[in-house]
């Protein structure tokens, strides 16, 4: 038996079949402008497969999984404020699970990816801004009002916020704008490449990146206190990041001579399968809780 698995995005819908512990048959579609289109269209994609028992949906916004709602608000206004589990539910005639796409990625991780095997975990996406997802004792802790893992609104300099600070997109909207270009002509890569060849600019911006991601790393550390930070997102790739985060860490404890363990910072295991692959553990985790 096999499980289906859908990731929601603002411009595109992934899919794919999760059976075995593999991820087969991936595919993607525009996102739809209707929830009539977006039906049909993961109806024909269900169609293709046979022996499926459930569907797994990583999305955007706030999933209250009691009510059955996806609350506030996102790029695909048309999933939101009414039941759409069992609407799903009745249309595929299997189980529907949804649950936040930042927290389907960490439960990616946690499950089968870097963090397996933990039970008090951070998980920590960098994208345009900072999200996440905290695990206690193996299992999501989304707090009181459903804003467990909302990293990027600490606030980390003068006001502005891990998200405004503590990305490789914001860091190449600060070059563009210190060079009088506009935004986007130059992006995260290059500047870490300019920085390796010797342009001044892109060393202060690459060197303010790591310090704002291991400011804020650092915060998460001590205000949580897992066992193991992951840190997923495009920039968790980069060959180098790690090691510099991990520095600038070590650094803050010493000045703050902390000295009963060294924080575990490190990258994730599934990079642009982490949703899919997330909504299986998800889609898995509940019916293991229920």
């Amino acid at each position: 038996m096999a499980i289906m698995t859908f990731d929601f995005g603002g411009s595109a819908v992934k899919y794919g079949v999760w059976a075995d512990e593999k991820l087969t048959n991936k595919g993607k579609f525009t996102t739809p402008a209707t929830w009539a289109e977006m039906k049909q269209n993961m109806v024909d994609v269900v169609s293709t497969v046979t022996d499926i028992e459930g569907i797994a949906i990583s999305a955007p916004g706030v999933v209250n999984v009691e009510k059955q709602v996806i609350e506030g608000i996102s790029a695909i206004p048309y999933i939101h404020h009414f039941n759409i589990f069992s609407e799903l539910e009745r249309l595929f005639g299997l189980p529907v699970t949804i649950e936040n796409d930042a927290n389907c990625a960490g439960m990616a991780e946690i499950f089968f990816g870097a963090a397996k095997g933990h039970q008090e975990v951070a998980f920590v996406i960098a994208g345009t801004g900072i999200g996440g997802a905290v695990f206690h004792q193996g299992k999501i802790a989304k707090g009181a009002h459903l804003y467990g893992g909302e990293f990027g609104l600490m606030i980390l300099d003068q006001g502005k916020t891990f998200s405004e600070l503590g990305t490789a997109v914001q860091m190449a909207w600060r070059y563009c704008d210190r060079t009088n270009v506009p935004r986007g002509t130059v992006e995260g890569q290059e500047v870490f490449e300019r920085a390796e060849a010797g342009d001044t600019i892109a060393q202060e911006e690459v060197a303010k990146f790591y310090d704002y991601m291991a400011q804020g790393l650092f915060s998460i550390q001590y205000a949580l206190d897992p066992e193991i930070i992951v840190v997923g997102g495009g920039v968790s790739a980069k060959a180098g990041l790690f090691e510099e985060i991990n520095a600038r860490v070590a650094e803050m404890n010493a000045l703050r001579n902390l000295k009963d363990f060294v924080p575990k910072i490190v990258p994730c295991k599934y990079l642009n399968d982490a949703n899919l692959v997330g909504a299986v553990a998800n889609f898995e985790a509940r019916r293991n809780w229920e």
